[in-house]
């Protein structure tokens, strides 16, 4: 149960630290442009991953066995940026439009819901493959239904 709840707090402070990261981001992108923001989301990222790493090499990895060359990504896995790139770019444009924040967010999570189902189903990207059950449905509909809830009643 601890562990669990460990989960979810994680999660929520992530969920959190999208928005603010969004929210910042956007209004760089209002002083700026949109890929000037994006580059410098994706500058400070790396220098804090390179931070990370050398704090983790200095203080974990000594203590623990190094990975085996059996262990080595394929060079794909480091396409993942490009997704993210982008995920960066439009975001810093949606909450500068009509649909603002919340409303961007709403759109991120009904895609991210959206795709998590179709990727389990078919087991993309390495992940276990899991049948889509009736409750999924339920999910991506209240996750839908909540989405335009906070997106049409501005209007």
């Amino acid at each position: 149960m601890i562990g669990r709840s460990t989960d979810w707090l994680l999660a929520m402070a992530g969920g959190a630290l999208l928005a603010l990261m969004i929210h910042y981001n956007s209004l760089l992108a209002r002083h700026t442009s949109p890929i000037v923001a994006s580059w410098v989301a994706h500058g400070l990222g790396a220098a804090a991953a390179l931070l990370l790493m050398a704090v983790y090499s200095r203080l974990v990895a000594p203590a623990t066995a190094g990975p085996s060359k059996d262990l080595k990504p394929p060079l794909w896995f480091y396409l993942g940026g490009i997704p993210g790139t982008f995920t960066v770019i439009l975001a810093a444009i949606t909450v500068n439009s009509s649909l603002s924040l919340s409303g961007t967010i709403a759109f991120m999570l009904v895609g991210q819901v959206l795709f998590g189902i179709v990727s389990d189903h078919f087991g993309l990207f390495r992940t276990p493959r899991r049948r889509i059950v009736a409750a999924d449905f339920g999910v991506a509909l209240a996750v839908l239904t909540g989405s335009a809830l906070i997106i049409f009643d501005r209007v």
